[in-house]
């Protein structure tokens, strides 16, 4: 059995001049990611590999989860193609996948990563707020057939989610 945790990025600082790549977090986005990141930690999931978009807010979000969970920041996978990735192109990351791994974080932007998230099958989600985390299993000893593999939703947590 495989897990795929999906974070959508904190909030981001529109008050920055910045082109969308390089947009940093706001105060909320440093105060929600931390938050979640231990609200994680709670759940006691080990976490093999951090996978992010490269882009300032989503690789500072995957970094502030790293370090609340002890993971090493410089080993954060940066793959581009997660930068406003559709549905298609979250497959094919996870797809790729070393087998070693049983648990990825996976660090990514709207509108993309609710869209794949409801492409799963496995819960319906209206959209997944900034800093939010949809974590679901699979049924697969290899990543290579995720696509195929049985999927079963774990949990969908957000900021302002009261618990």
């Amino acid at each position: 059995m495989k897990r795929v945790l999906l974070v959508r990025h904190a909030k981001s600082d529109w008050s920055v001049e910045a082109d969308d790549f390089d947009r940093p977090l706001n105060e909320r986005g440093k105060r929600d990611a931390p938050m979640m990141a231990s609200r994680l930690q709670k759940r006691n999931i080990p976490i093999d590999a951090f996978v992010s978009s490269p882009a300032k807010r989503a690789l500072r979000t995957a970094k502030i989860f790293a370090e609340t969970l002890e993971y090493k920041k410089d080993d954060i996978i940066l793959k581009r193609e997660l930068y406003l990735a559709a549905p298609e192109t979250f497959y094919s990351v996870i797809e790729k996948m070393d087998d070693k791994v049983n648990t990825i974080a996976l660090f990514s932007h709207n509108n993309g990563i609710t869209e794949f998230a409801n492409s799963l099958g496995v819960a319906r989600i209206d959209n997944m707020p900034t800093c939010s985390v949809f974590a679901f299993t699979i049924d697969a000893d290899s990543w290579s057939g995720f696509r195929k593999a049985k999927k079963e939703f774990l949990f969908f947590d957000y900021p302002k989610k009261v618990e």
